[in-house]
Parts: C-alpha cells; sequence; structure tokens
C-alpha cells in the first residue's frame, strides 16, 4: 500500500555521491481525486536564515511550481532556530487555516510533538523531515510519524572520517554541537565521536552553539584559548563551521586548525575551495523538502496506507568531489 514510498526508498539506496536527488513525483489525477480534491500542504522549517532552510523552500516552491495544478504550498519558518514556541504556533495556524498535510523539519524533537498529535488527530497527514522526532515521545503520545531524511550519524561519521585521515593519532580536537535536544545534533555528535575514537584522537571540548554563526565563533575563540593543541574543529552545521572560521582567523591559527562542517551550503562549498574548511556533507537540501511532499500526498492519496520512513541521502563533500 505504500508502493511509491517503497520504491523511493530504493532508487535512493542507488545513487551515490555527485549529483541530488531526483524527486519522483506525485499521484496521478485520479488518486489525488478519491483523496478529495487538490490537498493543501505546509512546509514548516527552522530558521530561513540559514541558507540550507532558504535552499529547502526553494526546493520546495520549484517543485510547486510545475505541479500547481496537483497541490498547494504554503511555505514557513522561524526567526532563529531556538524560537521552538513559535514553531509550535506555526503549527496550530497552519491547521487552523485548513492545510491537509504538514511536512515538519522540527526544531525541537521533543516539544513539537504535542502540537503535532492534535493536528494529526484532527485528520492533518504530518510528515518529518531533517530532523527525527523522538521515538519515546512519539509512543508516549500513541502517534506514528514517518521520518523522511537522511541518517546524520553515518553523515557525520563520514565527515569525521576525513578529517581525522588528515590528522595523527593522539591529537586533539574541539566539536561545536548543535542544539542538543534536537535528534540530529545528538546524531552528528556521535557521528563525530565514533570517528574520532576509531582514529585515536581526542575530543578535548564539546559545546553547543546551538547551530549559530555567531555564537559558534565565540565558543570557538574560547575554546581554542583553552585548547592550544587542538588541531581540529568539528562543526555539526555549515553555519558554526563558518562561525569557527572566524574563530580560527582571530587566533592566528588558519594554517594549523582544520574545520569540518555538515549541510554544504554555497558559502562553505566555496572555504573548501578556497582551503579554509577542508570537508562537510550534502544532505540535499533543495530535494529534501520535495520528498517530504511527496511523501504527504501519497498517504493523503491513500488513507490506508501505514506510514514508512525514507532514507534520503548524504554525501561527503571535499575539494576533490567539488572538482569533479
Amino acid at each position: 500500500m505504500y508502493e511509491r514510498l517503497a520504491l523511493i526508498a530504493c532508487l535512493l539506496c542507488l545513487i551515490g555521491c555527485g549529483d541530488a536527488p531526483e524527486p519522483t513525483g506525485i499521484p496521478t489525477n485520479e488518486t489525488r481525486t478519491s483523496a478529495g480534491g487538490q490537498p493543501r500542504v505546509a512546509l514548516i522549517m527552522k530558521s530561513l536564515a540559514n541558507e540550507f532552510f532558504s535552499t529547502m523552500a526553494a526546493g520546495a516552491e520549484a517543485h510547486q511550481a510545475k505541479n500547481r495544478e496537483q497541490y498547494q504550498l504554503v511555505v514557513n519558518g522561524i526567526k532563529d532556530e531556538r524560537d521552538i514556541s513559535r514553531q509550535v504556533a506555526l503549527v496550530d495556524e497552519m491547521v487552523a487555516s485548513g492545510v491537509d498535510a504538514i511536512v515538519i523539519a522540527p526544531a525541537d524533537s521533543k516539544a513539537l510533538i504535542p502540537a503535532l498529535r492534535k493536528a494529526q488527530q484532527k485528520g492533518v497527514v504530518i510528515v518529518n523531515i531533517d530532523n527525527r522526532l523522538d521515538a519515546t515521545v512519539l509512543k508516549q503520545e500513541n502517534i506514528t510519524v514517518p521520518f523522511v531524511g537522511p541518517d546524520n550519524k553515518t553523515g557525520a561519521r563520514s565527515v569525521g572520517d576525513y578529517l581525522a585521515t588528515k590528522l595523527d593519532r593522539g591529537s586533539s580536537v574541539l566539536v561545536l554541537e548543535g542544539i542538543r535536544t534536537s535528534f540530529n545534533g545528538q546524531q552528528r555528535r556521535e557521528g563525530f565521536k565514533d570517528a574520532m575514537d576509531e582514529a585515536g584522537i581526542l575530543i578535548a571540548d564539546s559545546q553547543s552553539a546551538e547551530w549559530e554563526m555567531s555564537k559558534a565563533n565565540t565558543i570557538a575563540s574560547s575554546m581554542l584559548s583553552e585548547h592550544p593543541d587542538a588541531t581540529g574543529i568539528l562543526a555539526a552545521n555549515d553555519s558554526m563551521a563558518l562561525g569557527a572560521i572566524a574563530a580560527v582567523k582571530s587566533a592566528g591559527r588558519t594554517d594549523d586548525i582544520l574545520i569540518v562542517g555538515f549541510d554544504n551550503i554555497s558559502a562553505v562549498q566555496e572555504a573548501i575551495k578556497e582551503g579554509k574548511i577542508l570537508a562537510t556533507a550534502d544532505q540535499h537540501g533543495g530535494s529534501l523538502a520535495v520528498f517530504g511532499i511527496e511523501a504527504a500526498l501519497q498517504m493523503l492519496a491513500d488513507s490506508d496506507s501505514i506510514p514508512q520512513d525514507v532514507e534520503t541521502p548524504v554525501d561527503l563533500i571535499t575539494a576533490e568531489t567539488l572538482q569533479r
């Protein structure tokens, strides 16, 4: 009953590094008619000030523009990634406005679940993208929400492994974490740790900069002062990696600190080409929301379908891959 998502999952498994994955399309007119006409889908993201999410929004809007007769799209975002209460309010507002489905990249893996439960109880289809909702709280709230997104731990592990090839065994590094209540932040932290443990490299300090560039600059500056022997910084997103660049430059250590990030935003691609950042992970932000939207449309088209998770690609990006 969920053949399309199963097909998407199979196709994604075959996608390698390089080109972004292509969406597979939306249900036929006959299927949509059985679902009650042209559906309205709300995309609720985190901070649109973050290039990753503005890219995600642009990808979703482009997809809807090509399929404007098939569904309507409402795009929302919050001021910054810590504004959890505003994101909860957006869920309530979208339900009140009568949307048929919500595709959400939650700012917090736990705090959004009660609002999503209420939305689901009112007949709204929910699809979780980017940052996985907490499995324990979902069970407590007695709801099932499919997750469409990458394996963040695997992606972070690949970035960490690549950094480790450039460092000596026994050296030390610093970690800039995301929001600690976000599952993707936790998974990236674990992926970094696994890579460093395997390589025999010490994590001298690990602090949350809450995904923010300016906060990462401040925290990285402090950590570099406290740990002058550190030779690498692992940032759980690219905005924090950019903040780390500024901190390293201020410390006069541009030549001896290697920095890695996660997201593959355009500014970091340029930094990699310039040698300021070593590597990042690409989770194909321009396609990620589209996969979530297509999953939501399929669920609307087939109310008897069983929601299933779909793992999307995450690829290591280095100077070498950018030259291909």
